[in-house]
C-alpha cells in the first residue's frame, strides 16, 4: 500500500492506548506514520511527551547508539505521574554500557548457543509434556499451554525446583493479569528472596547462583538488584509465550503454511523467524536522548523520550516484500523483533529453541488443531498477542 492510497490521517493520539492494541488496528496508524510522519511528536498528557519512530532503519539506528539513546530511565512508556522506572540502571534491560556489558556477562553463559544445545532434551520433554496435557484435555486455552511450557524452561535455568514451578507460574500469571510488576507480587518476591539466601549459603549450578556470586565493576550485586534481574528474566517469558501463541494463531489463520511446514520440516528455522517477525510480541521499546540529535530531519532534545514501535519496523515496506503476508519461507528476514545492538535479546537462542520444540511436537503428535472459541487480545501497549486462544487438539 502506498501513501497515496491510504485513508485520511487517523487519530494519532490513540497510538499508546492499550484498548487500540487489544481491540483496534494499530497497524493502520503505523502505516500512516511510516508514510507521512515517521518521526512523530506526541505532546504530554497522561503519558509524558514522546517521539514515535516507525521506520525500520531509524529504529535500528537508535538501538545501535546507546550513547545517544539511553535505557537507564526506563524502556517502557509510563504515566508521567510515576516518573522514571525505579529499576533504571539496575537491570540488564534498564542499563547502558559499560554496566550493561558486565551484567550481560554474568548471565550470557546460561543463554549461549552451547548452553541451549545442552538444554534441548529438557526443552523437548517440556514440549512433549505440554502437548500431551493438551491432548488429554481436548479443548483448552493454548495460552495456558504456552505459558506453562515457557515458564518451566526459564524456571529450570534459574534453579527453581520443579516442585515449585506451579506456584511460580500461578503468581506470575496473577501479576500479568493485574498488569503490575512482578516485583509487586509479595509471594513471588518472598520466594526469590529465600532462594537467593539459599544460594548465598550454598551455590548451585544455576543462574541465581551466578547473580548472587558474580560482580559488576568488582562489586557484588545487592539483594535488590538480584531480585529485579530475576523479575526481568521471569517477566521476559511473557514475550516468548506471546510469540508461541501468536505463531499458532498465524498458522490457524494460514492453514496452507501449516501444511507446508508439515510437508517440509526443513522450513522450520525460517518459520520461527517469520513467527517472530509476524507477532513482534514486544510492541514498543523506549529510549531517552542523552544529548540533542536529529532523526530524519526532526530535532530531538536531550531528555526527550523516543518510542520504537517494533511491529511497525517489521512491516516496513522498504525492507520487507509484501510485509503483511505470513510466509514461512520468507528470505531475507532481517526482522528486529528481538532488538539490535547492545540490547539484542539475551534469550533469543532459547526462545527459538522453544518454538522449534513446541511446533515440532504439535506437528508430530496431532492430526488437527482447531479453534474452539473466540480469541481476545492482550490489553497492553507494551506487549501484544492473544490473551485467550481456545483450541482443540486431535
Amino acid at each position: 500500500m502506498t501513501a497515496a492510497t491510504l485513508a485520511p490521517p487517523p487519530l494519532l493520539d490513540r497510538l499508546a492506548d492499550p484498548a487500540l492494541h487489544a481491540e483496534g488496528d494499530p497497524h493502520a496508524l503505523w502505516r500512516w506514520l511510516r508514510a507521512f510522519s515517521p518521526v512523530h511528536r506526541h505532546e504530554a498528557g497522561e503519558l509524558p511527551a514522546f517521539w514515535s519512530l516507525t521506520r525500520y532503519d531509524d529504529i535500528r539506528a537508535v538501538y545501535r547508539d546507546p550513547g545517544t539513546f539511553s535505557s537507564a530511565r526506563g524502556v517502557l512508556l509510563r504515566p508521567a505521574r510515576l516518573g522514571d522506572d525505579p529499576g533504571g540502571g539496575l537491570t540488564l534491560a534498564l542499563s547502558d554500557p559499560p554496566r550493561h556489558k558486565e551484567l550481560r556477562a554474568l548471565m550470557a553463559d546460561w543463554f549461549s548457543t552451547r548452553a541451549v544445545r545442552g538444554l534441548e532434551d529438557t526443552i523437548r520433554r517440556a514440549a512433549r509434556t505440554a502437548v500431551r496435557r493438551g491432548l488429554d484435555q481436548g479443548v483448552f486455552d493454548f495460552v495456558d499451554l504456552a505459558g506453562r511450557f515457557s515458564h518451566s524452561v526459564i524456571s529450570g535455568i534459574l534453579g527453581i525446583p520443579e516442585r515449585d514451578h506451579e506456584d511460580l507460574y500461578r503468581w506470575t500469571e496473577e501479576a500479568f493479569a493485574a498488569h503490575t510488576s512482578l516485583a509487586a507480587h509479595p509471594q513471588l518476591m518472598d520466594y526469590f528472596m529465600e532462594l537467593l539466601y539459599a544460594r548465598m549459603a550454598e551455590p548451585a549450578d544455576d543462574l541465581v547462583s551466578a547473580l548472587v556470586n558474580g560482580t559488576v565493576h568488582g562489586d557484588l550485586l545487592t539483594e535488590h538488584e538480584i531480585l529485579l534481574n530475576c523479575e526481568n528474566l521471569i517477566g521476559a517469558t511473557e514475550n516468548g509465550r506471546l510469540a508461541l501463541i501468536g505463531g499458532l494463531l498465524a498458522f490457524l489463520e494460514h492453514p496452507d503454511q501449516w501444511r507446508r511446514l508439515d510437508e517440509d520440516r526443513a522450513l522450520l528455522p525460517g518459520a520461527v523467524e517469520e513467527i517472530v517477525r509476524w507477532t513482534s510480541s514486544a510492541t514498543h521499546s523506549m529510549r531517552t536522548a542523552t544529548r540533542p540529535c536529529t532523526v530524519r530531519g526532526q530535532r530531538v532534545e536531550a531528555g526527550d523520550r523516543v518510542v520504537l514501535w517494533l511491529p511497525s519496523a517489521n512491516r516496513d515496506e522498504d525492507v520487507f516484500d509484501d510485509p503483511y503476508r505470513f510466509d514461512i519461507a520468507r528470505r531475507p528476514n532481517r526482522h528486529i523483533a528481538l532488538a539490535s545492538g547492545e540490547h539484542f535479546c539475551i534469550g533469543s537462542t532459547l526462545a527459538r529453541a522453544e518454538m522449534r520444540a513446541l511446533f515440532t511436537e504439535l506437528l508430530d503428535s496431532t492430526t488437527a488443531i482447531e479453534r474452539a472459541g473466540s480469541v481476545t487480545r492482550v490489553l497492553s501497549n507494551a506487549v501484544n498477542g492473544p490473551a485467550t486462544l481456545p483450541v482443540r487438539l486431535r
